[in-house]
Parts: C-alpha cells; sequence; structure tokens
C-alpha cells in the first residue's frame, strides 16, 4: 500500500497538484490518466522520492518495498544483464555483495564467519536461493534469450535494454511497483506477457500509458489526473472514458427523471460487467463495478478533438492493384513480389517485425518512392490522402501562422473563420492559431496533418503510424473517426485497439512476401495456422 496525503506541487505559476489525497490498495491496477503535461510522470517521481513535493507525505508501511521502472538504458552497461535484473531488490544485491566480499577475503575470521552466517540468513529469507532462476524467468518471458543473461549490459540494442530494465522492476515481488510507459519499445508477445503478469500480481501496481488495451487488460482502476487533483474510479480505460461521457451526456438532459438516468447506468454498468474476463483481477472490478451509483460519475474537463472524414465522392470497385512490388534498401531485400488488391469496404492494416519495410511500402504506394520491380494501378475514381511517419518536411516552409499553413491544403480557398473554427474543432484555439508551423510540438503536428486529410475530401487513406505523439485523447479521437470513415483505408500502428477496432483485414508483411487475412487483428493474433506460416517466411 502507499498513501498521499496532501501533496501539493507547482512549477512557477503553474499548479500541478494541490492537496492531493489518495490510497493505493494491495491487489489492484491503478491507470494514472490525463492530459498531456498534466504531470503524470512529475506524480510517479514524487511517489518513488525522485521528487520532492512542496508540500505534503508519500507513506508506505514499514519494510515494505517500492519498485520503478527506470529510465535511464545506459545506467547499468558495465554490469551483467541477469545481475541488473536482480538489483531491482536492492537489498537482496548489497547481501550478496557482502556475502561474496567476505568470502573473497584471505585472511577470513571467526567475526567473518559471525557475518557470513548472518548475511546468509537475510540472503535465505529474501529468497535468495531463487534470485537468478526468477530473474532468468522474467527475461525469459520478455523476450531476451538465454545466451544474453551473461552479456553485459553494453552489449544489447536499446530495444533489449529496455526489456531488462522491466524486467528489473518486476524482480522479487514489490509491494508497489511504478511503471511509466512500460509497453514503449516491446513487441506484442512480450506485451501480452507483460498483462498476464500484471493481471496476476497481487500487490499494488501504478501505470502511465498511452495504450488503452493495456490500460483495459491490466487495471482496476483507473486514476484521473484533472484540475489539480486525482479522482479514482472503479474499471479500466473503457469504462472510465464511457462513462464519463455518460455523465456528459445525462448531465445536459436536465428534464429526465432520474430512475431513467439510473435505468440508464445500471444499463451502461451490465454491459461492462458482461464483457469482464474469467480473471481474478475482473471479478472483483466486476463486483465493484456493481456498486457504482449515480452520483459516483462524473464528466471530465478533458477535451477531445473533432476527427472527421468526409470523401468527397464515392469510391468505386477498382480501388487499387499490386502486382510484384519488390525493393532493396541499403543492400537488403525488405520487399519481396508483394501483390494484393485493395477493395472498397477495405481497412487494412499493414504488420510486421520490420518497420522499414512497412514505411517504404507506404512510400512507394504514396508516389515517394520507386518500386525496384512491379507495379501499382490506382483507381481512376480514387483520391489518396497520406499520412507519413516522418512529417517533418511539411513544417519547414515559412508560412507565419497555422492558419497560412492549413490555407495552403485548403481545396477551395475556405474563409480564415473556416480555417480558425476547423482548427478550433482540432483544439488550436484563440492564440494558438497563430503559432508558427516549425516550432509546434509531435502531438500538435500530428493533430494539424489530420486537419490538412479532413479537408482533402479523399476517399482512400494511407497513414503510417498516426497515433506516435498523441495523447489519449486524441488517440481515442482518432479511432472513432476512422471507425466511421466510409472510404478505403490502408494503415499501421502499434496500438492494439486501433488495429482492433479499425481493421477488417490484416497483411503481415514479412523477408519472404506477405501473409494476407480478412479478419480482425485479434483473430489473426490467435489464428495457429496463420501463424505457423508466418514463422515459415520467418525463418
Amino acid at each position: 500500500m502507499i498513501q498521499v496525503t496532501n501533496i501539493s506541487l507547482r512549477f512557477g505559476d503553474r499548479k500541478l497538484f494541490e492537496d492531493v489525497n489518495i490510497k493505493f490498495t494491495p491487489g489492484n491496477c491503478y491507470g494514472l490518466i490525463g492530459a498531456n503535461g498534466a504531470g503524470k510522470s512529475t506524480f510517479l517521481k514524487i511517489l518513488s522520492g525522485e521528487i520532492e513535493a512542496q508540500s505534503g507525505d508519500v507513506s508506505m508501511a514499514p519494510g515494505e518495498r517500492l519498485a520503478v521502472l527506470k529510465q535511464n538504458h545506459f545506467e547499468y552497461e558495465e554490469h551483467e544483464v541477469l545481475k541488473t535484473v536482480i538489483m531491482g531488490h536492492k537489498r537482496l544485491y548489497e547481501v550478496m555483495q557482502e556475502k561474496d566480499a567476505i568470502y573473497m577475503k584471505a585472511d577470513f575470521t571467526d567475526e567473518d564467519g559471525m557475518k557470513a552466517a548472518e548475511l546468509e540468513g537475510e540472503f535465505a529469507e529474501l529468497n535468495g536461493w531463487e534470485a537468478e532462476s526468477e530473474a532468468a524467468i522474467l527475461l525469459k518471458g520478455l523476450g531476451i534469450s538465454e545466451d544474453l543473461h551473461t552479456k553485459k549490459m553494453a552489449e544489447l540494442t536499446g530495444g533489449e535494454k529496455v526489456k531488462v530494465l522491466l524486467a528489473q522492476a518486476l524482480f522479487g515481488e514489490p509491494d508497489v511497483l511504478l511503471l511509466d510507459e512500460p509497453t514503449n519499445h516491446l513487441d506484442i508477445h512480450a506485451i501480452g506477457w507483460l498483462e498476464e503478469f500484471l493481471i496476476n500480481f497481487e500487490n499494488t501496481v501504478i501505470v502511465v500509458s498511452h495504450d488503452r488495451h493495456f490500460l483495459n487488460k491490466v487495471c482496476t482502476h483507473i486514476a484521473d489526473l484533472d484540475f489539480s487533483k486525482i479522482k479514482v474510479y472503479v474499471g479500466n480505460y473503457d469504462f472510465w472514458y464511457e462513462s464519463s461521457q455518460l455523465a456528459l451526456k445525462l448531465g445536459s438532459e436536465a428534464n429526465k427523471k432520474k430512475e431513467e438516468k439510473i435505468k440508464e447506468l445500471q444499463n451502461f454498468i451490465a454491459r461492462f460487467s458482461a464483457n469482464a474476463s474469467k480473471s481474478k483481477q475482473a471479478t472483483s472490478r466486476k463486483k465493484l463495478l456493481d456498486k457504482i451509483t449515480l452520483d459516483d460519475i462524473q464528466p471530465s474537463s478533458r477535451r477531445y478533438p473533432y476527427v472527421n472524414f468526409t470523401p468527397d465522392r464515392e469510391i468505386g470497385n477498382d480501388v487499387l492493384r499490386v502486382e510484384g512490388i519488390s525493393k532493396t534498401i541499403d543492400g537488403v531485400k525488405v520487399l519481396d513480389n508483394v501483390h494484393f488488391i485493395l477493395n472498397k469496404e477495405d481497412k487494412i492494416a499493414l504488420v510486421g517485425r520490420d518497420e522499414i519495410a512497412i514505411t517504404t511500402l507506404f512510400k512507394i504506394l504514396a508516389g515517394e518512392m520507386e518500386p525496384d520491380s512491379g507495379s501499382y494501378k490506382w483507381g481512376v475514381t480514387t483520391t489518396q490522402a497520406y499520412f507519413p511517419k516522418d512529417n517533418s518536411e511539411y513544417f519547414k516552409g515559412s508560412e507565419p501562422t497555422l492558419v497560412d499553413w492549413l490555407r495552403q491544403y485548403s481545396p477551395n480557398d475556405q474563409s480564415e473563420s473556416f480555417l480558425r473554427g476547423f482548427l478550433g474543432r482540432m483544439l488550436f484555439s484563440g492564440e494558438e492559431v497563430l503559432k508558427k508551423p516549425s516550432v509546434l510540438s509531435g502531438g500538435e503536428k500530428v493533430r494539424c496533418m489530420l486537419s490538412k486529410m479532413m479537408l482533402s475530401g479523399s476517399n482512400v487513406l494511407l497513414l503510417e503510424e498516426p497515433t506516435n505523439h498523441l495523447d489519449l485523447e486524441s488517440i481515442t479521437a482518432l479511432n472513432n473517426g476512422l471507425t466511421t470513415y466510409k472510404g478505403a483505408m490502408i494503415f499501421s500502428s502499434h496500438d492494439h485497439q486501433f488495429v482492433q477496432t479499425i481493421a477488417n483485414r490484416i497483411i503481415e508483411v514479412t523477408p519472404s512476401g506477405i501473409v494476407d487475412k480478412q479478419m480482425t487483428y485479434d483473430e489473426f493474433l490467435e489464428d495457429a495456422n496463420v501463424q505457423k506460416q508466418i514463422k515459415e517466411l520467418y525463418a
């Protein structure tokens, strides 16, 4: 358990937290959410003691241990991988070091023997005899093969280091576990393993993540950072989001009888309860959901951009034909004889281990790169809008303001008031529309690119990693906008829920060709025959 009492923190005139009081209890996983810049990572640092609040206290029960996912990937360069994991339990590692130092002494005294016996007892109490095997199990689960366990951290890739530091945080059953964006740089298999680990973890977890599927799988509660306060809600992220939307709806229906509102709430809770999995965590969450009253759900102050792609013309049956496209980049063949036909109803998700291959295919289809062999042909009724993974080239011009930047992509030379209104719906309000495009943040540039695409009225969308740099609110709005889009689409994303809820067809791009299946993402991942076929192509 970890308890926060009257925590307040300001940076200059900016108030992050004011009199925050909250108790995080064992057996629960809390998803800490809030708008970008609200202070989520700062709050985790206060909990860990890395930052001191200006007032208030953070307390834990005596003897309890807190573990944190480290963000410095180069902190342990000279240490072996297995030992780096064990360092997650500071006292156990200290005992191991002290014990080894005593046994290495040339002049071993009786006093040394007594001290060694004392350390051996503590070592056993801390489950030291199982430490190396436990560390190895964590590493293996996250995809770090056994041949890497005795190597130094400096010999690992960046992605492998992230996994080792995650194993370090999970090691030794900490009483409180703080995880800031733990799924970053993890592959789909490592994320699945981590989800199962946290679902079965019996102590306290507090996690910050932009991965909604992950939050929905592991969280029993959502801790919402809003108005400089933190309020805890029972349920996962989807339940919090939909309940906040329901609260807005019920609040606006002033004349609706309370009995009708209660009935609507009951139906809403029943729908979510029915979706709970059979895990122990989900069962306990269901019991808590059943106790929610009308007064417990509250609207959020969050602002969601308005994302709505409307094609100017209906798309015909002939959309896109790709025939035998191959491409070699820097001596490596990344695309090999790629064939597929895009149909008018298709929303295709491109997935695969090689991101360069996927980027290359997008660039070829967008006309920015020529294939070495093969061809592609767009139908005469199609108009395409392209969202590149790297959008920096679009913001290097001399346009003085965002309004001017957007005007160049406006097909009908729209008025300034129209463009200002359009930008306002994408959360650029007031003086923000007068910003220089070159100074925008990553998330702001993405919202500008989406505005550009919406103005185009295209009936085919090409989107490579559009969820990068976006906060949860913008991801949710984009997800909803693409789900209702009436045109055809090819896209990629690391956001599991984004792919699962939008795509009706999955194409895995491998070095030896593609695997093309008309099914949802979850069906694609769970189909043994499909996964066997993919494995053979990667071999």
